[in-house]
């Protein structure tokens, strides 16, 4: 049997040796998913001896995250806003960068509203929205599997939404006072440039954004205020240098009060305008 401390230094090693970057962390918090301890209690107790079976779960988990597994598909969980999402390869990872759509979303938040989130995936955005007012909310998504991964989140989170699965506005009936969504936005081109973890085990179709990464945009901007009430919101997370692009076709469609917000980096992240 080996003790919790022995663990977490074969768990550090091994993900060194396979040149995972956050090594030490990433071992750590396989360690706390599977033994089912803290961190306090780790320190309490890092000479314990624990089952074989919980051992050999966590050589296990360590070993495919060596492999370039994301870290939160191999735990089933991920946070965003400060909530706990259940996440499967079926949907991409939320980010740091998407609490800045949200940010930004609920500063334009106000009870009684209705929300649209397209390209849904784990539901974070949309979710985390219904967790701050009274609202109403409708996401969409065109993969079956993300819609169900929301729903349990949904569920989760106790939180009443609508889910549809849709190519965008495909279906969608009546009008919104705020629609969001973080649509696929990476270059055709990128994919292969992309980490293993994200390139070869996250949803590609949650990343292909076509050859220049604004496809989505161009459609959303176009057809958003169709769904849009009379001084509605939309909100759209971006690739870090797509900031201009996406702003001029927001004032293009006759968007008004037009912004780009920067992320924690100072890169451009989000572009909002009222219609």
């Amino acid at each position: 049997m080996s003790t919790l401390h022995e663990l977490r230094k074969y768990g550090e090693a091994y993900l060194a040796e396979a040149q995972i970057s956050d090594a030490k962390t990433d071992a750590w918090l396989l360690l706390e998913h599977a033994a089912h301890i803290t961190k306090s209690y780790y320190f309490m107790h890092m000479q314990e001896e624990i089952p074989g079976e919980d051992a050999d779960y966590y050589k296990k988990l360590i070993r495919r995250r060596a492999a370039r597994i994301p870290l939160q598909y191999l735990t089933g969980e991920a946070w965003c806003y400060g909530n706990r999402f259940l996440v499967n390869h079926h949907v991409l990872i939320p980010r740091q960068d998407t609490e800045i759509l949200i940010e930004e979303a609920v500063k334009r938040l106000h009870t009684g509203m209705k929300v649209l989130d397209l390209c849904t995936g784990s539901g974070c955005i949309l979710i985390s929205l219904l967790k701050q007012k009274m609202i109403s909310g409708t996401g969409t998504d065109l993969s079956a599997s993300a819609l169900e991964v929301a729903k349990k989140n949904a569920a989760y989170h106790r939180v009443k939404a609508e889910w549809m699965k849709a190519d965008l506005f495909e279906g969608i009936e009546g009008s919104f006072d705020l629609i969001v969504s973080n649509p696929p936005y990476i270059p055709e081109e990128i994919i292969p440039l992309l980490d293993p973890e994200v390139r070869d085990h996250e949803p590609a179709m949650a990343l292909k954004g076509g050859s220049d990464g604004l496809d989505f945009y161009r459609r959303i901007t176009k057809e958003a205020g169709s769904y849009l009430q009379k001084g509605g919101w939309l909100c759209l997370e971006i690739g870090y240098d797509q900031g201009e692009s996406v702003r001029r076709m927001l004032i293009m469609n006759d968007y008004h009060d037009v912004s780009v917000t920067q992320d924690y980096a100072g890169m451009d992240r989000v572009v909002c305008g009222r219609k």
